[in-house]
């Protein structure tokens, strides 16, 4: 097998780049149906005969094969690949922050042999490509992970944490986690419940697009986060993302109460039931009076323990209760109820819930709605479920709720204690009262 075959091409491409004299990286001019398109020869990836291309913009192109396709090979070239810009210098006065690194797509770049996009830059290359962070901090970097957000579970959550209170404690004045977006939240509300008190800030960041793609948010995504991570005047652990589609600002939410709304949008996670931290363009900018502020003196309470004896169980019409008994038969220490409006499930579940309670099984219940706060005395169906012992979630969301749940089952073994840790304000993730305006989940603007 050739080189071409090896990555892809077969048929009558194959046979064209052979009569061209062409390998992966050289540069060719195909001529197909009078137009004329000049790049970077690609592997290719997926069923079909399309001949790829990465063009001078830095998109690449599928360019079908046909009778009429001429290839001409203009020059011999380099075969795609990363290398590290040098450092930029460090600068004594600015603020000293951390970049750790987890994986991610802000961590990644795309795999040109199967056209995926994988993991594979650290934290030192994020620093080499945005030389821009030079001039906000005195940035230091730690390779942590090297994994999807979907891979993350609860050990991972509790070395994160480790890592991040040593260096805590060694007086940095901020630190930057590169994570992936899918459950970026997830990890930000673990971090919020296993890292209190916090003297300085700790902010997540990610990316919606590789940094090798012309449209990346990558750099401006991780420009806001250090920038807030070393002048920020708040202490906790937030998640700063693009505030728009555009490229004017950052918003940095509260680690626990903030959810990824889209599947591809830069804007795409929005703060729930509460304001974000602050927006970061060229300066911070506070928009919440919520916060505990800065203080290097202060001390970090470590507790990063976390069961994974829970689940996360959606009410939806026709539920079979039976799913509930499942889980406890399985050992499941804690039950999070996703359930509609106000915080119901129907009638049908209620001898199951009360043999998951009786059982030593905590039973918490958050909304499926996306705003507003759990009201469980409002209809005889909630107020029945907190006569059985369910935990109202209030404006918590259902997968903050999630992880609390596994934190606080991770600090003690008793249900009575449990109960009255689930019940209190941890880390911002209850609010004082809901907000009721419209557009309650967009601060200035929104989806």
């Amino acid at each position: 097998m050739c080189e071409l075959e090896g990555l892809g091409y077969r048929g009558k491409a194959l046979e064209l780049l052979r009569g061209a004299d062409c390998s992966v990286g050289d540069i060719l001019e195909i001529s197909s149906r009078g137009r004329v398109y000049e790049g970077i020869l690609m592997p290719r990836f997926g069923a079909g005969a399309a001949i790829i291309v990465k063009l001078k913009s830095g998109y690449n192109i599928g360019i079908e094969v046909t009778d009429m396709v001429e290839i001409k090979r203009l020059g011999r070239g380099a075969k795609p690949a990363f290398v590290a810009p040098l450092l930029p210098k460090q600068n004594p006065a600015l603020p000293h922050v951390v970049i750790m690194s987890t994986g991610g797509t802000i961590a990644s770049r795309v795999d040109y042999r199967t056209g995926a996009v994988r993991s594979a830059m650290s934290a030192n290359d994020l620093l080499g490509v945005v030389p821009e962070l030079a001039d906000i901090a005195r940035v230091e970097t730690e390779f942590v992970f090297s994994i999807y957000s979907e891979d993350f579970c609860q050990r991972d959550w509790s070395e994160l944490a480790l890592r991040v209170a040593k260096r805590v404690e060694e007086g940095v004045d901020g630190v930057v986690i590169a994570h992936g977006t899918d459950t970026m939240a997830y990890t930000s509300a673990a971090l919020s419940f296993a890292l209190q008190g916090l003297p300085v800030p700790v902010i997540l960041v990610g990316a919606q697009r590789s940094s090798d793609r012309p449209s990346s948010d990558a750099a401006t995504n991780l420009i806001g986060a250090v920038r807030a991570a070393g002048e920020a005047p708040f202490a906790g652990v937030g998640l700063a993302m693009h505030e728009s589609i555009s490229d004017a600002a950052i918003v940095v939410h509260r680690g626990t109460k903030v959810r990824k709304c889209h599947t591809s949008r830069r804007d795409t996670f929005q703060s729930v039931n509460g304001l974000p931290f602050a927006v970061v363009e060229d300066r911070v900018v506070m928009l919440s009076e919520h916060y505990q502020r800065r203080d290097p003196s202060r001390r970090l309470v470590l507790r990063q323990k976390f069961s994974d004896a829970v689940v996360l169980v959606k009410f939806y019409p026709g539920f079979d209760p039976s799913v509930i008994d499942f889980y406890v038969a399985q050992g499941m220490r804690g039950i999070v109820l996703e359930g509609s409006g106000l915080g119901h499930v129907s009638r049908v579940c209620f001898e199951s819930i009360g043999r998951a309670i009786d059982r030593g099984v905590v039973v918490g219940l958050a909304s499926q709605c996306v705003g507003g706060r759990v009201n469980m005395n409002v209809y005889d169906t909630g107020r029945d479920l907190l006569g059985l012992g369910v935990v109202a979630f209030e404006d918590m969301l259902a997968e903050t709720g999630l992880v609390k749940l596994m934190w606080a089952l991770g600090q003690t073994d008793d249900t009575r204690q449990v109960v009255e840790l689930l019940r209190a304000d941890v880390a911002g993730e209850y609010s004082c009262c809901t907000l009721l305006r419209e557009g309650s989940l967009h601060y200035r603007g929104g989806l």
